[in-house]
């Protein structure tokens, strides 16, 4: 069988659709399957073209035995709608072109979070005759919403119409949650063409490791009680919550001990230069490392200095829905978690007891938790191990296989 897969996130990128992509495609080309992705030139989240590649018009690579078609697109950094409407626009339409020039496909696999891509997806799939699969990793445009970028208005409409003529002419949806099943559901969409495959871990490559000592010397980190996020800083993260409780930890009365927590912020996003200023205002640059985006092979070192990880997005309903895919890293790293998303992927935390859950965007209960297991190491030892038992039920490779089972029923392969 020839999948066709298109997503505009594609390794040297590392957020999560990359990955994801990446880990499921490499495992289909080892089960003996024929892999094409086509993608842009790697550029997210700073729209800064990465080392060793240039934003041409077409070029070709092999990659763990896939084949990686990048195509030209508008690049620009992830902040700003009307350009990254632009950018996935461009890529919309150039990947259309190239997958015209993809021989005997038997089915086209589609990605979110923006559904742009989607819609090339699905013109390809009409064009060759073959079955269109929407990967759905985002309520799009939703989220927009959510985020506040734009406000209920008539495109947003004529988007919301767009979206749901998608999810009827998929022939399959593979969904990252069950709670994105359950809306696509109550709005009309055939649940029997609803595949769930969440997201996961590359087990090999998240695993316990001991804390890189040459790192933590370099961070200045030695002796101390290390809190991070790892990921975008985007507008939906809402990581001002986390400035706020270092700024609540250094005036914190009964608990001088907060004084030595410090917070790791590693990625890159539209909000990064913001939280710079707001640490300088609330006085806390000296309790808060700021580091760029790194290479994907060298992330495990930097999850390796962490006593706890916080994930956080904005209180909001939609964010109810969503599993963000670093709860998972941390369950391979067996790092305990403060879990600051309501719903779903707060229910994972608790059942598999591998962190801590707060309310999103309160400081109290926020500097409440990071106290606790900054005093509790038995608490973390207890939450590490039932992490690491939790991992073994989300590992990627069986989950890739899942969604490749899924894949052949619907192209009769």
């Amino acid at each position: 069988m020839h999948i066709l897969f298109l997503t505009d996130n594609f390794p040297p990128e590392v957020n999560a659709p990359a990955s994801r992509t990446h880990d499921h495609t490499r495992q289909w080309a080892a089960a003996g399957e024929q892999v094409t992705v086509i993608t842009c030139a790697p550029n997210f989240p700073t729209g800064r073209v990465l080392p060793g590649y240039r934003n041409r018009l077409w070029q070709q690579e092999q990659v763990d035995g896939v084949r990686v078609i990048r195509v030209w697109s508008y690049i620009t950094a992830n902040e700003g709608f009307a350009r990254r409407v632009l950018d996935y626009l461009s890529y919309m339409l150039m990947a259309f072109v190239a997958a015209l020039f993809v021989r005997r496909v038997d089915i086209v696999v589609a990605t979110s979070p923006q559904f742009f891509t989607a819609v090339a997806g699905w013109a390809v799939g009409a064009v060759k005759r073959v079955p269109f699969v929407f990967e759905l990793r985002d309520l799009w445009p939703e989220s927009i919403k959510a985020v506040g970028a734009m406000k209920e208005s008539a495109v947003i409409r004529w988007l919301e119409r767009l979206e749901l003529f998608l999810y009827r002419r998929a022939a399959l949806i593979v969904s990252v949650t069950h709670a994105f099943r359950e809306t696509l559901a109550r709005r009309g969409i055939d649940v029997a063409k609803i595949e769930v495959v969440t997201n996961g871990v590359d087990i090999g490559r998240f695993s316990p490791r001991p804390k890189d000592a040459a790192l933590e010397a370099e961070l200045g980190l030695q002796g101390c009680f290390v809190a991070g996020y790892i990921g975008t800083h985007g507008m939906a993260h809402a990581l001002e919550t986390l400035l706020a409780a270092m700024r609540r930890l250094r005036e914190h009365p009964d608990h001088p001990e907060g004084r030595d927590i410090r917070l790791v912020l590693l990625g890159d996003g539209a909000r990064k230069a913001a939280l710079r200023e707001e640490a300088k205002r609330l006085g806390v640059m000296d309790a808060v490392r700021f580091i760029d985006t790194v290479p994907k092979e060298q992330v495990a070192r930097y999850w390796s200095l962490l006593d706890v990880s916080i994930i956080h997005l904005r209180r909001t309903e939609l964010f109810t829905t969503v599993i963000p895919s670093k709860l998972f890293e941390c369950m391979g790293m067996g790092i305990p978690v403060l879990h600051g998303v309501a719903g779903e992927s707060a229910g994972i935390v608790e059942r598999e007891g591998c962190g801590v859950v707060f309310e999103p965007e309160s400081v109290d209960q926020l500097v409440e938790g990071l106290l606790r297991l900054q005093a509790d190491a038995a608490l973390r030892g207890q939450m590490r191990s039932a992490g690491l038992r939790a991992a073994r039920g989300y590992d990627r490779t069986a989950l890739a296989s899942r969604m490749l089972e899924a894949l052949r029923r619907v192209a009769g392969a």
